[in-house]
């Protein structure tokens, strides 16, 4: 067991420690008004000069910002987004974003610090749901695979999620949306597996065409945009279609289902990405952050907990009146 604990540990320390490196390596983009804006550039340069110079004592960083790879050009960066924001809201003038992102305050050295306390909500979701699984699905069922699996990119996707939002780095962003959109094309794979039972051994060929189709699209889309073009429009879409996509499938599944069964408990699959669909429109309402921490984005993520505890349930449940009809035993409601 414990040779089996470090095997299952070391892939994510690797991982971990692949981030800290290329962050060492990433600066930060400019993308927005704010950085363009010319009292930012001055302010920048200013306190680069004064603070920064290795021959002039430069100012000393605390421990903890050092240890998530603030530097002093950073610490300028950021003090100088908040300087700016401060003046243009004294001129009763918009908040505008920086790098793309707008300007948060952070907390423990995290950039976005409701983002990955969220993120975390998430990533606990996860590890919960993969707990009753092991509790509570045999070893021998059929489906038992693909729920472990389902658990584990999830788990995946929100680890760098919180790494991502704690620092934002090109390493750190790449990370975030390749795992979500493993997490997203997943959720359609095991979806049409369950739907129509790919994983009955009658249904091999199917599965293992499946398997190749999706695996094939994800190899494609993170080549797209790592070697060939970084698109967020394009990343978007595809991730939009691919939960659309399975969005239909779950509530028409909840829908043929009810009606069949009468099980009040189908319905949860139908009910719970009409849920997921309602906070997504929370992307939408891109708003500077309340008290400069808590924004849209992060409302997002915490919308998403509810629904991943509650899918693990349909699991258990579904699962347990499977095995009940498969030996002939009318489950319980």
């Amino acid at each position: 067991m414990a040779a089996s604990s470090r095997r299952t540990r070391v892939p994510w320390l690797a991982a971990l420690m692949l981030v800290a490196v290329l962050c060492l390596l990433a600066t930060p983009a400019e993308a927005s008004l704010g950085d363009r804006l010319p009292e930012f550039r001055e302010c920048v340069k200013v306190c680069e000069r004064d603070n920064c110079d290795p021959r002039n004592h430069p100012t000393k960083i605390p421990l903890h910002r050092r240890l998530l790879f603030w530097t002093c050009p950073h610490e300028c960066d950021y003090t100088c987004q908040h300087i700016i924001t401060e003046h243009r809201r004294g001129r009763n003038e918009p908040v505008t974003q920086f790098h793309g992102k707008w300007p948060f305050v952070r907390m423990f050295g995290m950039q976005e610090p409701f983002s990955v306390l969220f993120s975390l909500g998430n990533l606990a979701a996860h590890q919960g749901g993969l707990a009753k699984i092991r509790k509570h699905v045999p070893r021998t069922y059929s489906l038992r695979p693909f729920y472990v699996l389902f658990a584990w990119i999830g788990t995946a996707s929100w680890i760098f999620s919180a790494i991502f939002h704690t620092r934002d780095f090109v390493a750190t962003e790449q990370l975030d949306y390749f795992a979500a959109g493993a997490s997203v094309l997943y959720g359609l794979y095991y979806g049409v597996v369950r739907v129509f039972r790919l994983d009955q051994p009658e249904r091999s060929g199917s599965l293992k065409l499946w398997t190749l189709l999706c695996v094939g699209l994800y190899a494609a889309h993170v080549s797209y945009l790592k070697f060939w073009r970084w698109d967020y429009t394009y990343n978007m879409a595809a991730n939009v279609a691919v939960g659309l996509c399975q969005n239909v499938l779950w509530t028409t599944f909840s829908i043929v289902t009810f009606f069949k069964t009468g099980d009040w408990w189908t319905a949860w699959p139908g009910l719970i990405v009409t849920w997921i669909m309602l906070v997504m429109g929370l992307e939408l309402l891109d708003f500077p952050p309340l008290a400069g921490a808590l924004d849209a984005h992060s409302l997002w993520h915490l919308g998403t907990i509810a629904p991943c505890v509650m899918w693990y349930n349909f699991m258990i449940k579904d699962t347990a009146d499977d095995i009940a009809r498969s030996k002939g035993i009318k489950p319980k409601a």
